[in-house]
């Protein structure tokens, strides 16, 4: 059997072909069996963004801040995908958040 981190190597290879929905179906496929997979959510919110389904995207996201809530990184990606969704407000509060985790404050 195929394990997650696996199949999500082969999600970046599909990726790397320029085939993002092939990818996509890849990343969905490893949710099946490992809902709380990091990588697997946070390739997700970048990848569904770009194909604009951009509801998925940010739910993806939101789900690597829960998964990861000391993590900067998740709440700047966070940002980053709620700006491109032209959600501005969310995107300077996720960002907020980063910025705190950096600093130290909980």
């Amino acid at each position: 059997m195929t394990t997650p981190d696996e199949m999500y190597d082969e999600a970046n290879a599909l990726k790397d072909q320029g085939d993002l929905e092939g990818a996509v179906g890849k990343l969905e496929e490893i949710l099946k069996t490992d809902p709380n997979h990091v990588l697997t959510h946070a390739a997700l919110g970048v990848h569904l963004q770009k194909l604009g389904r951009l509801d998925e995207s940010i739910e993806h996201a939101i789900k690597v801040t829960e998964l990861e809530p000391s993590d900067s990184f998740s709440f700047t990606q966070l940002s980053v995908i709620y700006q491109r969704c032209g959600k501005i407000p969310e995107a300077e509060e996720a960002m907020d958040r980063a910025r705190e985790i950096q600093g130290g404050a909980h």
